[in-house]
């Protein structure tokens, strides 16, 4: 094969991962429910108490919700929301406590801010050290 077919090829290979690329982002890229949805929040506090929240919401994102209901307290970074308080209970920075949430039992890889809820959705949260 000489060179200008290779280079085209390429070229053409090259255009259609990018546009493959694009469309992953569009269609699997995380998208709340849109409208009135209910949710589950549950607080494990440090005294080994457990708080459960049943909160209904328009809100698409974690942080939304727990807002609506004051839950949630922090600090604004580059990455949205750093969240510092839940029900009133500080995570302690100088133990290297921080508030570790999780969905159904598996930990969250996003923060509250680009979590997207859906109707019937399950969230935890507690304490965890780093």
């Amino acid at each position: 094969m000489n060179s200008k077919k290779t280079k085209i090829i390429a070229g053409i290979v090259l255009a259609l991962l990018v546009i493959a690329a694009v469309l992953a982002l569009i269609f699997l890229s995380p998208t709340g429910s849109a409208g009135s949805k209910d949710i589950t929040f549950q607080v494990t506090h440090t005294d080994g108490s457990v708080k459960e929240f049943e909160i209904s919401t328009d809100s698409e994102n974690l942080r939304g919700a727990l807002e609506q209901e004051g839950l949630i307290s922090g600090e604004e970074s580059s990455y949205g929301l750093f969240v510092t308080a839940i029900d009133g209970e500080e995570a302690d920075d100088s133990l290297n406590q921080w508030w570790c949430f999780t969905q159904d039992g598996v930990m969250l890889n996003t923060g509250v801010d680009d979590t997207m809820i859906s109707d019937g959705d399950h969230y935890e949260a507690a304490i965890d050290t780093y």
